[in-house]
């Protein structure tokens, strides 16, 4: 599943794993010395064996102490410089439109965002390969931040998503995640057979032939203004429907707990809100496509993507963008899709998800908390976590969100 990379990226750790072999070898081999020069010396005494090994351990300890001090700086010095490169893309706060340009342009070409390399040359080759190794579905994620900050959050995500499909295939777009800690964060699944990988993403190629390619080509030229809302933020939202519109599947944010299998489920959209007496919905949300290849609507997004691109306003070049061309689009023919209701994927909105990670404190609580699990093990295929309004909460032992996580984890590790 990883070959050429994961064996180029393990060259540190198995280094690391020689290294500790050969102290161990040393170990060996000093403890035998000491016994041997102890007869070779004359002494007949029976040698000391137990202070032999004392020092020897001692030496051990100490060596791999060392080693291990050095591998830790050297993992922080590549987070330092991840770190940098991320925050590189961070805007300027009060500035002009050209101040800003001119600050992107800048800083543009040093970011790894949009550096081209031997990896991201191998993208579109690295995913039609994965997904030929028996993948009854395809599960695209995307991540640009740095790997250090994927947490337990979207460990979770993922867990869930296995659960749901144990023979499904997730690629998370992501070149920081394509790396040594990427694919130690990512082993544990792996090493049970789940089929999951970070592919660092070409976005030349994906944007390539796609009303984004001359957009790109002009953000990347230093010719557009990004905006006031970090960039990866508003490259994650095309780079979603870019991927599904090449190769077709499932988009799933990060913070998205999968309830129950997708089967079934084929060219859609879910709505985030509907007004209760039409039935009808009043926004949609872009955390789950599902969606063939080449279908219409994705194309529509794109194109109003790049069309009316506005990086200062948040949720337009994403929520507010699939709302507003599903609006225009919805009595046209020759689309073919549908909009599930928010009980779906969004079945809690964002002002009221704090209570999911809250413990029941009285008998109150407690039915409402088995109340909500009820409703929700009903038609809702899984929960989208609002991330922006709960990444900072902590999940609360026999809360809604801890008993799903445990019902729907796998390793079922560090949940509260």
């Amino acid at each position: 599943m990883f070959r050429y990379q994961v064996l180029s990226r393990a060259r540190f750790p198995l280094f690391f794993t020689l290294t500790l072999f050969g102290v161990a070898m040393i170990y060996i081999i000093y403890t035998d010395n000491i016994i041997y020069d102890s007869f070779e010396s004359g002494n007949n005494e029976i040698p000391n064996f137990s202070e032999a090994h004392e020092r020897a351990e001692g030496q051990l300890r100490s060596s791999i102490g060392n080693m291990q001090l050095r591998l830790r700086s050297m993992q922080e010095e590549i987070d330092e410089v991840e770190d940098e490169n991320w925050k590189s893309l961070v805007p300027p706060f009060n500035v002009t439109e050209e101040q800003r340009i001119a600050w992107f342009r800048e800083k543009m070409p040093k970011s790894k965002v949009f550096m081209t390399n031997n990896l991201t040359h191998q993208f579109h080759s690295r995913v039609r390969k994965f997904f030929k190794s028996g993948c009854e579905e395809h599960f695209f994620m995307t991540w640009i931040a740095p790997a250090r900050s994927f947490g337990r959050r979207g460990f979770f995500s993922i867990e869930s998503l296995f659960k749901a499909h144990p023979t499904g295939c997730l690629i998370i777009l992501s070149r920081s995640l394509d790396s040594r800690r990427g694919y130690r964060i990512l082993k544990p699944l792996v090493d049970r057979g789940f089929k999951v990988n970070a592919v660092t993403p070409d976005l030349a190629y994906l944007f390539k032939n796609t009303p984004a390619e001359a957009w790109f080509k002009e953000m990347k030229g230093g010719k557009k203004d990004p905006g006031e809302i970090p960039i990866a933020q508003n490259l994650s939202n095309l780079m979603r429907l870019a991927v599904l519109y090449k190769y077709g599947g499932v988009y799933l944010d990060t913070d998205f707990i999968v309830l129950k299998p997708f089967r079934g489920l084929k060219n859609l959209i879910g709505a985030q809100s509907m007004d209760m007496e039409s039935k009808n919905w009043t926004r949609l949300n872009n955390a789950v496509l599902i969606f063939d290849v080449n279908h219409p609507l994705l194309l529509k997004f794109i194109e109003e993507f790049a069309s009316t691109f506005d990086g200062n306003k948040w949720g337009h070049n994403g929520p507010y963008l699939v709302s507003r061309v599903v609006e225009r689009i919805r009595k046209q023919p020759g689309y073919n899709f549908t909009v599930l209701p928010p009980m779906a994927f969004y079945p809690v909105d964002w002002i009221r998800i704090n209570r999911l990670f809250q413990k029941p404190e009285n008998q109150g609580d407690s039915i409402w908390v088995q109340d909500k699990l009820l409703q929700l093990s009903g038609e809702t295929y899984g929960v989208h976590l609002w991330n922006k309004q709960t990444s900072n909460l902590r999940i609360e032992e026999g809360s809604v969100m801890g008993r799903l996580i445990l019902e729907h984890c796998i390793l079922c590790q560090h949940i509260y």
